[in-house]
C-alpha cells in the first residue's frame, strides 16, 4: 500500500493523454515521447481506434519511456490492458466499467481516475475506490466527442468542493493560457489531448504546461 500512496501523491500536475485519432501528425507513442521530454506527471494511452494489439504494443513501448522518466502511465478505459501492460492505473469514464466492479485484486495493483461531468457525479465518485476524479469539459474542445457542453471555472471550483480528499484533474480545452485560472478554481492537474497531441512542437508545448501548472497559482 505505500507504493500506492507514493503513486497517488504523483498525480498532481499535467496529465498528457496519448491519442490515437488518425488525424494527429504522431502516433501515441511519439505524443508519449514528447509528454515525458517536456515534463508531464502522467501518460495516459487513449485508443479508440486500435486493436487489443496495437494498444499492447503501443503501451509496451510507453510504459519503457514513462519508466525511465519516472512519469506515471494509465491506460484509458482496460483494467485488463493496464494488468497487461504493467501501467501503474486506468482511467475509466461514466460509460466504463464502474470502479467497484474491477476486481480487488486489480484495485490493488493500479490507480483508478474516474470521469465526471456533473456535480453530482462528482460526489458519487467520492464513494469509489478511486484515487482521482477528472472533470470536464471546463472549455470547449473538439479534441474528444463531448456529450456535455462547457462546464466553466464556477462548475469547476463546485466540483473541487465536491470531490473531497480526492484531486480533480481538470480536463476540457486547458492550453497554456488559461492553465492558471484552472489552477485557482482548486483543480489539483489538468489533462490534455489537443494541446500536445497538435502541437508543431509538442515536447515544448508540454514543458510550457508542466511550468504554467509547477508555479503558484493566482489569489
Amino acid at each position: 500500500m505505500s507504493d500506492h500512496r507514493e503513486r497517488a501523491e504523483r498525480l498532481y500536475g499535467l496529465h498528457v493523454l496519448a491519442d490515437d485519432a488518425p488525424h494527429w501528425r504522431r502516433d501515441p507513442v511519439a505524443q508519449a515521447r514528447a509528454a515525458c521530454e517536456g515534463g508531464a506527471a502522467v501518460v495516459q494511452l487513449r485508443a479508440k481506434h486500435a486493436t487489443d494489439a496495437e494498444t499492447l504494443a503501443w503501451a509496451a513501448e510507453i510504459r519503457r519511456l514513462t519508466r525511465e522518466r519516472g512519469v506515471l502511465f494509465f491506460v484509458n478505459d482496460r483494467f485488463d490492458l493496464a494488468l497487461a501492460a504493467e501501467a501503474d492505473g486506468v482511467h475509466l469514464g461514466q460509460h466504463d466499467l464502474p470502479p467497484r466492479r474491477v476486481p480487488a485484486e486489480a484495485r490493488r495493483r493500479l490507480l483508478l481516475g474516474r470521469s465526471t461531468h456533473t456535480v453530482e457525479q462528482v460526489e458519487a465518485a467520492r464513494s469509489e475506490p478511486v484515487a482521482y476524479i477528472a472533470f470536464g469539459p471546463v472549455f470547449a474542445t473538439a479534441s474528444k466527442d463531448a456529450e456535455h457542453p462547457p462546464r466553466g471555472l464556477v462548475r469547476l471550483a463546485e466540483a473541487v468542493a465536491a470531490s473531497g480528499a480526492r484531486p480533480v484533474v481538470a480536463i476540457g480545452g486547458v492550453g497554456a493560457a488559461n492553465a492558471a485560472e484552472v489552477r485557482a478554481a482548486g483543480a489539483a492537474a489538468v489533462a490534455v489531448i489537443s494541446a500536445v497531441a497538435g502541437a508543431d512542437d509538442p515536447v515544448a508545448a508540454t514543458r510550457t504546461l508542466a511550468e504554467a501548472l509547477r508555479g503558484p497559482a493566482p489569489p
